[in-house]
């Protein structure tokens, strides 16, 4: 799942980008109001931390853009007024959650997380991802193969994922970088293939599920 963080401030956003990449979501960071809501207009995100207080364009006045828009799009607004008078504002400007400033991120990633969960609930976006006796839940964020519990770490996750989202269909080695690592990242390196290694170790040591297509990238074919 993808996320959008408006942050000014570089220590905060660090600080939010990092907590949420380790838990397992790709994350895109503008550090202004108008990037911010270029972001969110050409891409899919399933959450959004705003911070009220960005330049360019303050985050109120990007979510009421976004809303004026039709966009439905979970957002927990930042910010280090308190009073309820800003809280208020802030859910009257269109946000689905307020957070002052400072903050947990244990908080935070909860917050985010109910926000997804309530926004998954009530659409037809799956909570499950099955391929054969695989089974991917994205809100527990738990895995199960042929019921028994795998353990993966977040970038395993993550791939695990985006294969899951598109079963037989050939993903290369530059789509899931741009995926799994956020960013264009040099094709010719080996990353990917150490990341599918570990995966392949985890959900399918008989390597009957992840198959390689060489010249092409990577394919998830469900047991039957």
């Amino acid at each position: 799942m993808r996320v959008l963080v408006i942050e000014d401030d570089p220590k905060i956003a660090s600080f939010l980008v990092k907590g949420l990449k380790q838990s397992g979501f790709a994350v895109d960071h503008a550090a202004d109001g108008e990037d911010g809501l270029g972001l969110a207009e050409i891409t899919t995100f399933d959450a959004a931390v705003v911070d009220i207080m960005v330049p360019k364009l303050d985050g109120l006045s990007v979510v009421q853009r976004l809303r004026a828009k039709g966009s439905r799009l979970p957002i927990l607004f930042l910010s280090a007024r308190a009073t309820v008078d800003d809280r208020v504002k802030g859910l009257q400007a269109g946000g689905d959650d307020y957070l002052t400033k400072p903050f947990a991120f244990s908080e935070l990633l909860a917050r985010v997380q109910a926000l997804i969960r309530r926004a998954t609930q009530g659409g037809t976006e799956p909570t499950r991802l099955v391929a054969g006796d695989l089974i991917l839940d994205l809100l527990s964020r738990e895995v199960t193969r042929a019921g028994e519990r795998v353990d993966l770490q977040p970038r395993e996750f993550s791939l695990l994922e985006y294969l899951m989202r598109n079963p037989g269909r050939p993903v290369t080695k530059t789509m899931i970088l741009e995926h799994v690592w956020d960013y264009s990242f040099d094709p010719q390196t080996n990353v990917v293939d150490v990341l599918v290694h570990r995966l392949r170790n985890k959900v399918d040591p008989d390597k009957q599920r992840i198959h390689t297509i060489r010249g092409v990238g990577y394919v998830l074919r469900p047991i039957r």
